[in-house]
C-alpha cells in the first residue's frame, strides 16, 4: 500500500492490556507507515502504562491520558484534533478489541484516492454493505444495530448504511473544516453527529465492506444508558434543539 501522506491511527482504550499489544504490532505489520495514536481514560489494567513502556522505545506510537471514561467520542473527537494540529493526512479510527480487523486498512485508506472520479473525504468500514458482515453477535444486538441505523439515517438524512459504525478513514483536511466546537456528542452517538456535520459540508462519503468481528477478550462498554442518550442526542440535532457545546 504506497498511499501518499501521513496516516495516524487513533485507537480509544478503557480496560484493553489483554487486546492492545497484539493489535498495534498488526496493524504496524499491514500498515508499517503509520503512527498510532492511544486515547485511555486512566485504564485500571494498566493499559495506559503498558503505552508508555512501547511508546518509550517505538516512536510511531503516541498516548495520550485522560483522568477518567469520559466518553467514546470526547476520545475520537481529542484523536480529531491531535491529527489537525500534527500536520497528519488521514485519520483512521477503529475499535482496540479486534472487533475491526487491521487487514482492512488497505482497502479503507484506498478508497481515499479513487483512481477515477473525485477524492473521498471519509471512507466507512461498513457492516452493512454488500459483502460486509457481523460476525458472533446474537439475535437482539443485530436487532437493536439496524433500528439504530435506520433511525440515524431517517432523522439526520445521511446517505450511508452503516452510520454507527467507529472503523473510518477520514481526510484530516476535511476535518479541519467542520465545526467541532459544536459537537454535542459525547457518547456513541458522536459517530452519527459527525457524518451529520461531514453531509452539511458536502463530504463525499463512500462505504467498503468489512467482516465485524464480536471481542473475545475483555467486556463491551455500551450499556442501555448510553444507547438511550445517543437516540435523544440524534433526535435533538434532527430537531435543532440543545444547547451547543463549546470547548
Amino acid at each position: 500500500m504506497a498511499l501518499p501522506g501521513r496516516i495516524l491511527v487513533a485507537l480509544a482504550t478503557y480496560n484493553e492490556l489483554g487486546n492492545l499489544p497484539s493489535l498495534v504490532d498488526e496493524i504496524w505489520r499491514i500498515c508499517p507507515q503509520a503512527d498510532i495514536l492511544v486515547v485511555d481514560d486512566s485504564s485500571p489494567d494498566g493499559t495506559g502504562q503498558w503505552c508508555e513502556a512501547k511508546a518509550a522505545q517505538e516512536p510511531r506510537l503516541k498516548v495520550t491520558h485522560r483522568p477518567g471514561k469520559l466518553g467514546i467520542g470526547s476520545a475520537h473527537l481529542q484523536a480529531m484534533r491531535y491529527a489537525i494540529d500534527a500536520g497528519y493526512d488521514y485519520l483512521v479510527t477503529m475499535d482496540a478489541d479486534w472487533s475491526h480487523r487491521p487487514h482492512h486498512l488497505p482497502d479503507l485508506l484506498s478508497a481515499m484516492e479513487p483512481l477515477v472520479g473525485p477524492r473521498v473525504d471519509v471512507a466507512i468500514g461498513s457492516r452493512y454493505v454488500r459483502g460486509g458482515t457481523i460476525e458472533n453477535w446474537p439475535w437482539y444486538r443485530r436487532f437493536m444495530s439496524r433500528a439504530i441505523n435506520f433511525y440515524a439515517r431517517w432523522l439526520l438524512w445521511l446517505p450511508v448504511k452503516d452510520c454507527s459504525g467507529a472503523f473510518r478513514c477520514y481526510r484530516v483536511s476535511t476535518l479541519a473544516n467542520l465545526p467541532l466546537q459544536e459537537i454535542r456528542s459525547r457518547g456513541y452517538s458522536f459517530f452519527e453527529e459527525i457524518l451529520w456535520h461531514l453531509r452539511r459540508q458536502n463530504a463525499r462519503m463512500v462505504e467498503v465492506p468489512i467482516r465485524f468481528m464480536e471481542r473475545s477478550v475483555g467486556q463491551t462498554k455500551i450499556n442501555l444508558r448510553e444507547a438511550l442518550a445517543a437516540l435523544f442526542i440524534l433526535l435533538q440535532l434532527a430537531l435543532g434543539l440543545g444547547r451547543k457545546r463549546s470547548d
